[in-house]
C-alpha cells in the first residue's frame, strides 16, 4: 500500500487554459490534504473529501478547525470549489475520517464515499452519502469487505462497482484484494459480484462504450495483464495484456472509445499504450515524458489529454504533458 505521508501536504489549487497552454492560481483549499477525492457535481461545483493531512504540520494544525484529522492524519473535512468565484468554503463534515477512499457520483446527484485509510492498519468498510442540496452526509450501507485504495465507477444502470484494493485477506493479515462488488442506490445496500482473476488496486476502471469494464493494471503474478467485467454476467474475463507492466497509471477514455493509458510504476514506465476494444488489444502511443506515476489525466473538450503531476522516483513531479489523439503522441 501506498504511503506518501513524508511529503510536503498542500492546499494550493491551480486552472488550466487549454487555449492558452498556461496554468493559473486559483484560490486556496480551506485544508492542506493528499490521498483525497476531487468529484465535479452536476451544479458545476467540485467537491473534495477526506484525504491526509499529518497533524503536527503547522500549516495543517493552524489553518484547520480542531478534531478536522484524527491523530494518524485521515480527515473528515469536506470543501467545495466554486468556479464562478474561484473560491472554495466548508461544507458539511464526513460522518467518519478518510483518507486513499472512493468517491463516486451517482445518478441522483449525491456523491457515494466508500472505504478508506482511517489510520495505520485500519481499513473500513463504511461508506455514506453526500447530499448537495443540503451539504449533509448520511450514513449508508457497508461494503462486503473493508478496502483502501480500490477502483470504482458507475455502471450505465446506475449501479456503482468497487473492485479491488487493499485490505483484509485473512482473520490477522492485510493485503491486496481481488474481490468485487456493487452498491445499489435504490436500496443502499452492498451485493458481492464475481472476483477478478489477479488483486489489483489504484488504479481507474473504465466504462466502454459496449458496457463492459476495462480494469487496467496488472496485479501481483502478471503485472501487464488486464481484465473485462460484464455487469450482464457479473463476471471478468482477460482482454489484450499492455506491452509494459505497470501499475498506479492513468487511463482514459478517449473521445473515439479507445483508452489511453500513460507512464505508471515499473520503472517508472515513460510510455502510454493505447486499448482497442475491438480488437482487445493494446498499441504503442509513443513516450511520456518523464515517467511518472500516481499523475492524473483529464479528456479536454478538445479530445485531448491532460496528463499532471505524479510522483518519480525521486520526488515529486509538477510537469504537465498533453495526448493528441490525432497525432498519436
Amino acid at each position: 500500500m501506498a504511503d506518501n505521508r513524508e511529503e510536503t501536504v498542500l492546499a494550493s489549487a491551480e486552472l488550466y487554459d487549454p487555449s492558452a497552454g498556461t496554468w493559473t492560481a486559483t484560490g486556496s483549499m480551506t485544508n492542506p490534504r493528499s490521498q483525497h477525492t476531487a468529484t465535479l457535481l452536476d451544479n458545476g461545483k467540485v467537491l473534495v473529501t477526506g484525504g491526509y493531512c499529518d497533524g503536527t504540520t503547522p500549516q495543517c494544525v493552524s489553518s484547520g478547525p480542531a478534531g478536522a484529522w484524527d491523530p494518524d492524519g485521515a480527515m473528515a473535512t469536506a470543501e467545495l470549489y466554486d468556479p464562478s468565484s474561484h473560491t472554495w468554503t466548508a461544507t458539511g463534515r464526513m460522518i467518519t475520517a478518510r483518507s486513499k477512499h472512493t468517491a463516486t457520483l451517482l445518478d441522483n446527484g449525491m456523491v457515494l464515499v466508500a472505504g478508506a485509510e482511517h489510520a495505520p492498519d485500519s481499513i473500513l468498510a463504511s461508506s455514506e452519502l453526500f447530499n448537495p442540496d443540503t451539504g449533509k452526509w448520511t450514513a449508508t450501507g457497508d461494503m462486503r469487505t473493508a478496502r483502501t485504495e480500490q477502483m470504482a465507477t458507475l455502471l450505465p444502470d446506475g449501479m456503482v462497482l468497487v473492485a479491488g484494493g487493499f485490505g483484509p485477506v485473512s482473520p490477522t493479515a492485510l493485503g491486496d484484494l481481488s474481490s468485487a462488488e456493487l452498491y445499489d442506490p435504490r436500496s443502499g445496500k452492498w451485493k458481492v459480484t464475481g472476483s477478478m482473476a489477479a488483486a489489483r488496486g489504484s488504479d481507474p476502471l473504465i466504462v466502454l462504450a459496449n458496457g463492459l469494464v476495462l480494469k487496467t493494471g496488472g496485479g501481483p503474478g502478471d503485472p501487464a495483464a488486464c481484465e473485462l467485467y460484464d455487469p450482464k454476467t457479473g463476471t471478468w474475463s482477460p482482454t489484450g495484456s499492455m506491452a509494459a507492466a505497470r501499475g498506479q497509471l492513468s487511463s482514459t477514455l478517449l473521445a473515439d472509445g479507445r483508452v489511453l493509458v500513460a507512464a505508471g510504476f515499473g520503472v517508472p514506465v515513460a510510455s502510454a499504450e493505447v486499448y482497442d476494444p475491438a480488437t482487445g488489444t493494446w498499441s504503442d502511443a509513443g513516450s511520456f515524458g518523464l515517467g511518472t506515476f500516481e499523475n492524473t489525466a483529464t479528456l479536454l473538450l478538445n479530445g485531448k489529454v491532460l496528463v499532471t503531476g505524479g510522483l518519480l522516483a525521486d520526488g515529486v513531479a509538477s510537469s504537465a504533458e498533453l495526448y493528441d489523439p490525432a497525432a498519436g503522441s
